[in-house]
């Protein structure tokens, strides 16, 4: 069976790979789907949560501006608008203005958003702890196997180097052999 049958050059899939890959989104999605449970306990869509996550644990240096977190979310500008604004609306997040730069603004947790965001943060750091070594585990499955092929490919890949370079230099030999003649 091949992995793209259109693709030029397409390789046999390896099944090995596809179990370690099918383990990880399994442990992955074991996990969103815990979170979007105790999201949904707390009358939060999943999305709200990552918009609460993202503009209170912005890196430093960057600012909570509307495009930043529609970037960090990978969202759309308008998408992330519509998303602020009901946001704002549960009182979770609130605009305020950039002292540094009167033309822009910046989004901030509420004092409500962020008891939220501690429960969660709470939450998924005990429930990463139970499940996180099962992740890792899968990850690192997937990533050992990956460099233990990409070894393999390079040793190959010099070996053929080495063999054709060899027959290049037999080859140059015997021409100076039949010009010496």
């Amino acid at each position: 069976m091949k992995a793209n049958d259109r693709g030029r050059g397409a390789r046999n899939l390896d099944v090995a790979q596809l179990q370690r890959l099918a383990e990880f989104r399994f442990h992955l999605r074991r996990f969103l789907h815990v979170s979007q449970a105790e999201l949904e306990r707390m009358g939060l869509h999943s999305q709200q949560y990552q918009m609460l996550q993202c503009v209170g644990g912005m890196p430093e240096g960057t600012a909570p501006t509307i495009a930043n977190v529609a970037e960090r979310m990978l969202l759309k500008h308008n998408s992330t608008v519509e998303l602020v604004d009901r946001t704002i609306a549960q009182g979770l997040l609130r605009r305020v203005g950039d002292e540094a730069d009167h033309r822009r603004i910046l989004l901030r947790v509420t004092p409500q958003g962020e008891r939220i965001l501690a429960k969660l943060a709470e939450f998924h750091t005990r429930e990463l702890e139970q499940t996180g070594p099962e992740l890792v585990r899968a990850l690192d499955g997937i990533v050992r196997a990956t460099r233990h092929d990409a070894r393999q490919a390079a040793r190959l890949a010099m070996r053929n180097a080495n063999r054709r370079g060899a027959a290049t230099g037999d080859r140059t030999k015997q021409r100076r052999k039949a010009v010496a003649r």
